[in-house]
């Protein structure tokens, strides 16, 4: 696919390419990955300013999201790649292969560092989420901070580095200059800028910036530290769609396979209406979002792609409030299982979501419909489950994608399972076709696919 990038991404690989420590604060669906992949194309391909690039970021996004901007866009072609997840063995052998891109799950680092019995020679690394890095406490922070310095070149990629507050900064710092910004200590930092907030006796639970301390926080790390949220670089409304694919395992497609076989082969030969196609489609998009009614009505569960997905979605917005569609009852059933949410039904749920009290709403797009107004709480949507109808899907969006929209971008993520009939209801809905035209045609394919 070819790149043509909007001028914020061009802006934000140039500061990558000029500045040998970079922070950049991104909303998620904003292009961090293929920013930054185009500024280490450069690094590493034409100007050679780096050799061995590693790349650390949640397990998921690790194995599927990073090699998967490298392969889609036609300017990295040529751009070599390993992805180091799965069992150590694995592991291992992905890292001894010869490439410009190491990619590794941050679970790993510190196993890298110190138990590995490879070399740490990265001469660049780049941190996708630098807000996992937050705790000083943590055995991965210490790792890296113990190999940091052979680092000539580092990049921190995050939408919310500070979601607990402004004492989160000190770590992601630590680890991107050592310390030459905000100090190398932690205590000096809070001695600094902060003062005890809740305590009782001699115990502090919490501390609250002195006055002033905000705005020098900030002047201390602006000169390596570029950000996207405050509308700098996008014109308002902006609104960006990104899909989160999801793959099943052998045995998972295996499961979903014959349950298509066995719904698709009792309409075969038959002409396909508007009334069984529905049917049909309607339990292949169950399948697809991982469960599906039996006859009895009792739930079958296949798979938990989506729901992995979405945790991955809620962790990377990091506290910032995110609003999940659902379809079906079991959908909504298995994300109160997993998640803590709440359900926007009553005028009082519209307002506590508004004055930013839910961290993750859910909404079924049948009440989200005119008039609904939703745009003060929050600017992340997230499709867990697709809907034929047009009318519905734009309508949801516009919960969120409307004026008065406190954030200049709102991005929604659409969960998508490969190789099912989500991806045909999504093609469907990006090419604004009628609804029951669509659904007519999948099925039809569906059944040419048995035939």
């Amino acid at each position: 696919m070819k790149y043509s990038p909007h001028k914020y991404q061009t802006y934000a690989t140039d500061f990558i390419l000029e500045h040998p420590v970079s922070a950049i604060f991104l909303d998620m669906g904003l292009g961090k990955s293929v920013i930054t992949l185009t500024a280490i194309f450069d690094l590493c391909l034409d100007s050679f300013l780096a050799r061995k690039v590693l790349v650390i970021a949640p397990l998921r996004v690790a194995a599927d999201t990073w090699p998967g901007e490298i392969e889609k866009w036609d300017h990295l072609h040529g751009l070599s790649y390993s992805v180091a997840v799965g069992s150590e063995a694995q592991r291992k052998a992905a890292l001894l292969q010869r490439a410009s891109v190491y990619i590794i799950n941050r679970e790993n680092v510190q196993w890298l560092v110190e138990n590995s019995g490879l070399p740490f020679d990265y001469d660049m690394v780049v941190i996708d989420e630098l807000s996992s890095f937050k705790s000083y406490q943590a055995k991965r922070f210490r790792a890296l901070l113990k190999v940091r310095p052979g680092v000539k070149r580092i990049v921190g990629l995050t939408g919310t580095p500070s979601s607990n507050g402004l004492m989160d900064l000190w770590a992601e710092f630590r680890v991107l200059d050592m310390g030459k910004r905000l100090g190398r200590f932690i205590t000096r930092y809070r001695n600094a800028y902060f003062q005890p907030d809740k305590r009782n006796a001699q115990v502090v639970f919490s501390y609250k910036p002195l006055s002033g301390a905000e705005d020098t926080i900030y002047e201390k790390i602006s000169d390596i530290t570029i950000s996207m949220r405050a509308g700098d670089y996008l014109d308002m409304p902006e609104c960006v769609f990104n899909e989160v694919k999801v793959d099943l395992s052998e045995k998972e497609r295996q499961a979903y396979d014959t349950m298509r076989a066995e719904l698709v082969l009792s309409l075969n030969g038959e002409e396909v209406d508007a009334g069984n196609a529905a049917a049909l489609a309607n339990k292949l998009s169950q399948m697809a979002n991982g469960a599906v009614y039996g006859d009895d009505k009792r739930v079958l569960r296949l798979h938990d792609r989506k729901l992995d997905a979405l945790e991955d979605l809620i962790e990377a917005a990091n506290g910032k409030p995110v609003l999940v569609a659902y379809w079906f009852k079991h959908d909504l059933e298995r994300i109160r299982e997993r998640f803590t949410v709440r359900e926007i039904k009553t005028s009082r749920d519209i307002a506590d979501w508004n004055q930013g009290k839910i961290p993750v709403a859910v909404i079924h797009p049948a009440s989200a419909g005119h008039g609904l107004n939703l745009q003060s709480g929050g600017s992340t949507l997230v499709w867990f489950g697709l809907t034929w109808s047009l009318e519905l899907y734009q309508q949801t969006n516009a919960r969120l994608w409307r004026q008065g929209q406190k954030d200049t971008t709102v991005v929604i993520h659409h969960i998508i399972t490969k190789n099912t009939i989500d991806e045909r209801i999504m093609s469907a809905l990006q090419k604004k076709e009628r609804a029951q035209s669509a659904l007519i045609d999948a099925v039809k394919a569906d059944l040419e696919v048995r035939k």
